[in-house]
């Protein structure tokens, strides 16, 4: 859970009526002593991190199921259009085939890695190694799909990622879900 701090400033009777003038120390003092000091609210969390301002080489979205979904529903849906991504890749991304590194469904979180082939640009930009990208999810209790699809490296990634959730999101959408555009 993520919590956001209002501090609430209240003023005391003696302050209001301006009998006394009160230093900081006093305000404080009489703040902490109505027991007014701070009112903690609870937020959803939202803890996969935005893309920089600007960024091409990031995708953060949320993708909704179906109303009628479970939360065990979603996972399962979700899994399946996860595991209908080829393991070779599409459209020419993700050549170097993909893997689920963290298989955490069942608290909400997973993250995938999907890997490029190895071809010039990776020989030239990458020392021959192929570029690694990060999809995170994560599956609130309301049944939404937090999403970020982003490259390791570079300033840009050519269009990779978005071609990559617009793959799943076709997917989903065959099973009812409701999937905003890929932009970056």
């Amino acid at each position: 859970m993520k919590f956001t701090v209002f501090t609430v400033f209240v003023a005391s009777a003696a302050a209001l009526t301006q009998q006394s003038p009160l230093n900081r120390r006093e305000m404080l003092g009489s703040i902490v002593a109505t027991g007014i000091a701070s009112a903690i609210v609870a937020e959803p969390a939202n803890a996969l991190e935005a893309c920089k301002k600007g960024s091409k080489n990031c995708i953060r979205t949320t993708w909704t199921p179906p109303a009628s979904s479970s939360k065990a529903g979603t996972i399962a849906s979700l899994k399946k259009a996860l595991e209908s991504y080829p393991k070779g890749g599409q459209d020419k991304v993700d050549l170097g085939g993909w893997e689920l590194v963290e298989d955490n469904f069942s608290s909400g979180k997973a993250r995938l890695e999907y890997k490029s082939g190895v071809g010039n640009f990776a020989n030239f930009f990458n020392g021959g190694k192929p570029f690694v990208d990060d999809l995170k999810l994560e599956i609130e209790d309301t049944g939404l799909v937090q999403v970020r699809s982003s490259s390791r490296v570079g300033d840009s990634d050519l269009g990779v990622n978005q071609k990559r959730l617009k793959y799943l999101g076709k997917t989903l959408q065959a099973a009812g879900w409701t999937i905003p555009e890929a932009n970056y």
